[in-house]
């Protein structure tokens, strides 16, 4: 009996009574049942202050701080020991994700402090202890800032939006967004390489010119203006601009638009870093089937409400043609780059054997090239198809290029010689130059010389007025 009175004997007991405690509560689960009754228990001796994050700001436009404690709490482990959560499939084989549930609690500790978000309808809200807000909220909101940004910068998947017919007053859903996966590149595209160099060239001062943009008192966006028959790779063209900048991409269709004042809010809804894409504007124009009118496309372009938020933003308008529209909007401010995208010639065909062939060369290339010569044409599409219906024969592919261009093609070159022929000499060029802005034409050997010496950021006289400049895919008098 006096063992049972034995300390070491009682401190053993003991031990191996709150092991085997432990472990039944760790098997069965009680563990979880037990810690969240003490968190209640516990929660009755504090006092807790709440501060919701709103998905949208009162102007209607995108809180980034909601995204980014969005993307923060997605990352914490403690995510997996929420009562639920939601599964998704990632893009690596085998890859599950977990994702915020509505209504969904997740706990964090940041500096010794225990901190609660709950995920509700449109809104995040954070709940700490009122004794920790003023040592911890701020610090702990730097910190989120600093995850998010180092997240996304290491896995951005890119997004395209459409926008969709709003309803009533409601306009907090008026995007619809989808992976942006298009493959197009710059490497992809037939375009000639020495108007690649330059638009790629461009993009990166742009990039770089935020400071250089705000010291001039403007907004730090470009727009670029893509112009030519259909099937000649403008499309093509935006997604290679967007994968080469990181950027997602809102797809506006006019024709779902209601009225100046809808267009304005699809703009403030856009978010940073994005490629605001308006395809066919000529055709609205022209046939006017949208329910915006001039003056709401111009104030889109270039207005009070773009200038306020249309930082860190890229916009491409696309056009048919460009020669019966209202020079208002093709003005400099509104329209910064214009690049002419022409019927297929022998160096884009090049490119496009070498991208869907493999042929870098070929004993059929000179008859093609003769053929080009002789002004038959095709648009870059229409070659593509044929060597996509052909690829497992590349001597037949070129084949029935030939042929095509012997019979489809017939005389639409000669539509990009007369143009050449017709348009006037080089525009005067004149303008302030620096990082993400400039200007220069490229309608003849003289143009290119003078794009030599302003690229390389020479300064002109700022009392001349300012114009855009003109990228035309046609290189060849350009030499």
């Amino acid at each position: 009996m006096t063992i049972l009175y034995n300390p070491f004997f009682l401190l053993f007991i003991t031990f191996v009574f709150l092991f085997l405690f432990r472990v039944v509560l760790i098997k069965t689960g009680l563990i979880f049942t037990v810690k969240k009754k003490w968190r209640l228990f516990e929660d009755c001796f504090h006092v807790y202050q709440l501060f919701k994050v709103p998905k949208f700001n009162e102007s209607m436009q995108r809180n980034q701080l909601y995204h980014k404690v969005f993307v923060y709490l997605n990352s914490l482990t403690s995510i997996e020991d929420s009562d639920f959560t939601n599964l998704f499939t990632g893009k690596k084989p085998n890859e599950i994700l977990l994702r915020l549930d509505p209504n969904q609690i997740i706990e964090d500790d940041f500096l010794g402090a225990k901190i609660l978000w709950i995920n509700e309808y449109n809104n995040l809200v954070l709940k700490i202890r009122k004794a920790d807000k003023r040592r911890v909220l701020r610090p702990y909101l730097q910190h989120i800032h600093s995850i998010s940004d180092d997240l996304d910068e290491k896995k951005r998947d890119l997004k395209l939006y459409v926008n969709v017919v709003g309803h009533g007053d409601d306009h907090k859903g008026r995007w619809r967004c989808v992976p942006f996966t298009h493959p197009s590149t710059f490497e992809t595209i037939a375009m000639e390489s020495d108007l690649k160099n330059k638009v790629k060239s461009d993009l990166e001062s742009f990039l770089k010119a935020k400071q250089y943009y705000h010291r001039l008192g403007r907004v730090w966006k470009r727009s670029y203006l893509l112009y030519g028959p259909s099937g000649t790779g403008k499309s093509s063209f935006i997604a290679a601009l967007a994968n080469f900048l990181s950027y997602d991409v809102y797809d506006i269709d006019l024709s779902k638009v209601s009225d100046d004042s809808d267009l304005k809010l699809l703009l403030l809804q856009s978010t940073a870093k994005s490629v605001i894409v308006i395809e066919d504007l000529d055709r609205y124009l022209s046939e006017k089937s949208t329910a915006v009118s001039l003056s709401g496309i111009l104030n889109f372009m270039d207005g009070m409400l773009t200038s306020s938020c249309s930082e860190e933003r890229v916009m491409v308008f696309t056009m048919n043609g460009k020669d019966h529209v209202d020079q208002a909007v093709l003005r400099p401010g509104r329209i910064d780059v214009h690049i002419h995208f022409p019927l297929c010639d022998f160096t884009a065909f090049k490119t496009l054997a070498n991208s869907y062939l493999g042929l870098k060369d070929h004993k059929l290339f000179p008859q093609v090239e003769e053929i080009f010569q002789n002004g038959s044409s095709l648009s870059p599409a229409e070659i593509g198809e044929l060597m996509i219906a052909n690829r497992n024969s590349p001597s037949r592919a070129l084949k029935s290029v030939i042929h095509a261009l012997q019979t489809d093609g017939d005389g639409r070159g000669a539509l990009n010689i007369g143009r050449r022929s017709t348009e006037k000499g080089p525009r005067k060029l004149s303008g302030e130059m620096g990082e993400g802005s400039g200007v220069f034409g490229k309608e003849g050997a003289n143009a290119v010389k003078e794009f030599k010496k302003l690229y390389g950021l020479l300064r002109v006289k700022s009392s001349r007025k300012s114009q855009s400049f003109d990228l035309n895919g046609d290189q060849k008098e350009g030499g």
